[in-house]
């Protein structure tokens, strides 16, 4: 059973003449009545019935009309759906985020792929860096907004965010605890806590890179791979952790005596960029209708630091 077999049977059912529907088919009725011929033959019934002056159909070819116009029909929106998918129209988008890119870029970005591509169905997962870029690797991932970006040719990508710092987190009876700033250096000899390199690449190596500007060395007392596991070590334990201004603020350090305390460090200052990454050979158009809707313009967008410092400070340290 071929699809243009279909066609030409409801072309048929519509005309019950022979001559009109090979008219609009663009066939010649010898042509028409072939095609008939083989549909039949393929299902094992007689659909027309015709004399030389009656076309009519049979009751299986009523029957069979009606499951025909579904076929074609369901043909006709695959069709439509796959042109669509094609131009980016529709389709599905799976977006890993982090923090920051929750605050600071998904509203905006979501408000517009909402506006102008309706029909595109946008799924965020929130993992870590590394957890993101390993999904972007096996495909579970179409885009992810991360620190820092891979420098392998398999990836593309776009700074979003720049220059969010890293606090230092300590709990309630840290030394530091009342302390608005420490010097980068002073965490020479101390106790850290800290995270697998894999789970954020760009986060570890910033620390050690502001370690090696200060000409200190780092004492790993303990590894967190969760910025909540953190928080529980240093409220327990006298050592220093490590979390991004945002993240500090979100979970409201310093908000009560319940909660660990955020402190900035300063000569250097670490910060992190945030980028959105995809795959080169990235195939799904929704990536590049998702990325139109990308407000990049670094100069007008408030970082997520002059943001911070639009805060009191008791809201990321000391109440």
């Amino acid at each position: 059973m071929e699809f243009r077999h279909l066609v030409s049977f409801i072309t048929i059912a519509e005309e019950l003449h022979f001559g009109r529907a090979a008219q609009r088919l663009h066939l010649t009725q010898p042509s028409l009545s072939a095609q008939l011929r083989k549909l039949e033959k393929s299902l094992g019934v007689q659909l027309v019935a015709r004399n030389s002056h009656v076309v009519e159909l049979t009751p299986a070819g009523r029957e069979f009309e009606g499951q025909a116009r579904l076929i074609v029909a369901q043909m006709d929106r695959a069709a439509q759906a796959a042109k669509a998918t094609a131009a980016g129209r529709t389709g599905t988008l799976n977006i890993g985020y982090n923090l920051p890119a929750s605050r600071h870029v998904l509203p905006d970005v979501l408000t517009r792929m909402t506006e102008r591509h309706p029909d595109i169905m946008v799924s965020l997962w929130e993992k870590r860096t590394g957890p993101q870029l390993a999904a972007l690797s096996d495909g579970s991932l179409d885009l992810a907004m991360v620190y820092g970006h891979p420098s392998t040719p398999e990836y593309r990508y776009r700074r979003l965010l720049h220059r969010i710092p890293l606090v230092a987190v300590v709990g309630r009876r840290h030394r530091w605890a009342d302390r608005p700033g420490m010097p980068f250096a002073e965490l020479a000899g101390q106790g850290v806590v800290l995270f697998a390199r894999e789970q954020c690449p760009a986060m570890y190596d910033t620390i050690f890179r502001a370690a090696a500007d200060t000409a200190i060395s780092l004492s790993v007392a303990q590894i967190a791979d969760d910025p909540g596991a953190t928080a529980h070590v240093v409220s327990v334990r006298p050592l220093v952790g490590f979390a991004s201004l945002p993240r500090a603020i979100s979970m409201g350090m310093g908000a009560d005596a319940g909660t660990p305390v955020a402190v900035k460090l300063f000569d250097p200052v670490p910060t992190l960029d945030l980028y959105a990454v995809w795959r080169a050979d990235e195939t799904n158009p929704a990536v590049s209708r998702f990325l139109d809707c990308v407000d990049t313009d670094e100069h007008h967008r408030p970082s997520p630091a002059s943001a911070a410092n639009c805060a009191s400070t008791s809201s990321v340290g000391r109440s």
